[in-house]
């Protein structure tokens, strides 16, 4: 396995030469923005002057947006209204050199401005336009909002999801967001490699709403239905598919997961818990035969875990090579070998709130590895760099388009 080190010595960036407009607010499109940026993209934040919700989103300290801290890292900024006229000439102008453009605007709103897909293809024919909606371009629901909350009910994540007899559940974090952002990403590397690898020197748009993305995420679901008419319910942590998964508490008040999707580690979880009496009982045998008897297969493995503290429990799962997890918080998540090993939190030095740490990017790759370069940058913090240096834009002129609301 390549260290983390390893991969950091290498310098070349995957992404070197790709510019990326990023012109998406609060967190599927930034993220998508900002996976490009990990890997070398140059991406510059398209902000309208009075900013992207996600700065005063969640957590802040000193007033300073920590949650677009993260989804804006390795980004340029600037401020820009193109629903203005001299706004969306300035925009058009940037749309020339850039090869992505990522906008979440609800559907018929880009049009509106002479902004679409067709207008841009035409000044800049190599463009790859990704148009994150909730429910995508086409269909009775295009023009609705939509959010990742919306997404995780309506594609059935939701229903599927909490204890038996409690109500649908969501998760407290963007789920549904974050899956359409990686969906966004690898369409938006399918669509140069198209351009480029290929030859076709085409740019194209990609319809990517955000409901699809979880909904293929949930499995064979829809054949399931179709051809036995099953519909998933609700179990807790327990799985219809398998047995004993479940979230377990220890004699210490923690918690523990297993998860046994292989014969083999059913067997050591079986007799670990059981004994080989257990381990050799017909009717565990299978994964259907242990749903069957659930009740049964997930009291034995229960009971085991509760008469011990999670380290021994952690301890003889490792010693038996089943699988096992502690249920983490994000303060044990800091302290763990394995993390740190993998260099999975990074620091950095931020011109806001000095030393900090955040998630690192990944996937690790050995040639081409990912960066992080700074953290979010302030509103406007490239105006004059980008609109000046890149455009064109007179300097006295950006005052007076900075008073006029423009930028």
């Amino acid at each position: 396995m390549l260290t983390t080190g390893a991969c950091r010595m290498a310098r070349k960036n995957a992404l070197q030469g790709i510019r990326v407009v990023d012109a998406a607010t609060v967190i599927a499109g930034p993220t998508i923005g900002m996976l490009l940026g990990d890997f070398g993209a140059d991406v510059i934040k398209v902000e309208h002057p009075r900013g992207d919700v996600l700065r005063v989103t969640g957590h802040q300290k000193d007033g300073v947006g920590l949650w677009f801290k993260m989804a804006n890292r390795n980004k340029r900024c600037v401020t820009m209204n193109f629903s203005s006229p001299k706004g969306a000439e300035l925009f058009k102008e940037l749309i020339k050199t850039t090869d992505v453009l990522i906008e979440n605007f609800r559907t018929g709103t880009m049009e509106k401005w002479g902004l679409g897909w067709e207008e841009l293809k035409a000044i800049n024919p190599r463009l790859v336009m990704v148009r994150v909606t909730g429910f995508g371009q086409t269909g009775p629901y295009r023009h609705r909002p939509g959010f990742g909350t919306v997404a995780e009910v309506f594609s059935g994540f939701a229903n599927m999801t909490g204890e038996k007899d409690g109500p649908p559940t969501l998760p407290n974090f963007g789920l549904a967001d974050g899956i359409a952002a990686s969906y966004g990403t690898f369409a938006t590397m399918f669509a140069l490699y198209h351009r480029d690898a290929q030859g076709s020197g085409e740019g194209q748009f990609i319809d990517l709403s955000i409901y699809e993305p979880i909904f293929q995420v949930l499995g064979p679901q829809p054949l399931a239905y179709d051809q036995l008419g099953v519909i998933q319910e609700r179990m807790g942590n327990r799985s219809d598919n398998n047995a004993p998964r479940n979230t377990y508490e220890t004699r210490d008040g923690k918690w523990v997961a297993i998860s046994t999707n292989s014969p083999a580690i059913v067997r050591r979880v079986l007799t670990l818990c059981g004994g080989k009496e257990a381990a050799n009982d017909p009717r565990f045998q299978t994964p259907q035969g242990r749903v069957e008897h659930i009740d049964e297969v997930d009291g034995m493995v229960a009971g085991w875990i509760k008469q011990r503290d999670q380290k021994e429990v952690l301890e003889k799962f490792e010693e038996a090579e089943a699988a096992i997890g502690p249920a983490y918080d994000v303060a044990q998540i800091f302290e763990d070998p394995q993390y740190q090993a993998r260099g999975d939190i990074v620091e950095l030095d931020d011109a806001d709130l000095g030393k900090i740490r955040m998630t690192a990017a990944f996937p690790f790759m050995s040639k081409t590895p990912p960066t992080i370069r700074h953290a979010g940058p302030r509103k406007g913090q490239h105006n004059e760099e980008i609109l000046c240096g890149e455009l064109g834009v007179d300097p006295n002129d950006l005052e007076k388009l900075s008073k006029d609301g423009v930028v």
